[in-house]
C-alpha cells in the first residue's frame, strides 16, 4: 500500500468514526417499549474496529514518515515545516486583513486610524509563503504516491 492510500484511508476512518459517534448518540436512548433505529452495541463494535484500524494506520504512517528521507529531510520534518508555514500564513493573512480595514469617520474632525504595519510588505510575504507552502505540499504529495507504507 502506498503512503498516499494510507492517508486517504485514515481520513475515511476519521469521517467514519465521527459518523458512528453521531449514530451511537442518536441510538443511546430509547423510549420504553420501543426499539432503536440501529443497534448501539453493533455500532460500538464497529467503532472499536475502526479505532483499531486507525491506530495501526497511524503507526505505520508515522513510521513511514520518519524513515522516508527526501533531499536529506524526513517526511516528518517536511510535514512539520508545512504545518508551521500554514499557521504563519494564516496569521499573515489575518494581519493583512486587519491592517487593510479602513476606519469609518463621520466627520473630518474625528481621529484618523492608520495601519501600523506595511500592508504591501506583509502581503508580499504572505504571497511568498503561499508559494513555498504550495511547493512543499506538492513535494509531499508526490512522495506520498511514491512511498510504500512501512509495517502495516
Amino acid at each position: 500500500m502506498k503512503l498516499a492510500e494510507a492517508l486517504q484511508e485514515r481520513a475515511d476512518l476519521n469521517r467514519r468514526i465521527e459518523q458512528l459517534r453521531s449514530r451511537i448518540g442518536a441510538n443511546a436512548l430509547v423510549q420504553e417499549g420501543e426499539k432503536t433505529a440501529e443497534d448501539p452495541n453493533a455500532l460500538l463494535t464497529e467503532l472499536e474496529q475502526c479505532a483499531e484500524r486507525l491506530c495501526a494506520l497511524m503507526s505505520a504512517i508515522n513510521r513511514t514518515n520518519c524513515d522516508t528521507v527526501v533531499g536529506g529531510r524526513s517526511l516528518t520534518d517536511m510535514i512539520a515545516e508545512r504545518d508551521s508555514k500554514r499557521v504563519l500564513l494564516s496569521v499573515y493573512h489575518d494581519t493583512v486583513d486587519a491592517a487593510s480595514r479602513a476606519a469609518q469617520r463621520a466627520t473630518r474632525s474625528e481621529i484618523r486610524i492608520l495601519p501600523a504595519l506595511n500592508v504591501k510588505a506583509l502581503q508580499e510575504k504572505a504571497d511568498l509563503l503561499s508559494k513555498e507552502l504550495r511547493l512543499l505540499d506538492n513535494a509531499l504529495q508526490e512522495q506520498n504516491w511514491k512511498t510504500e507504507l512501512i509495517g502495516l
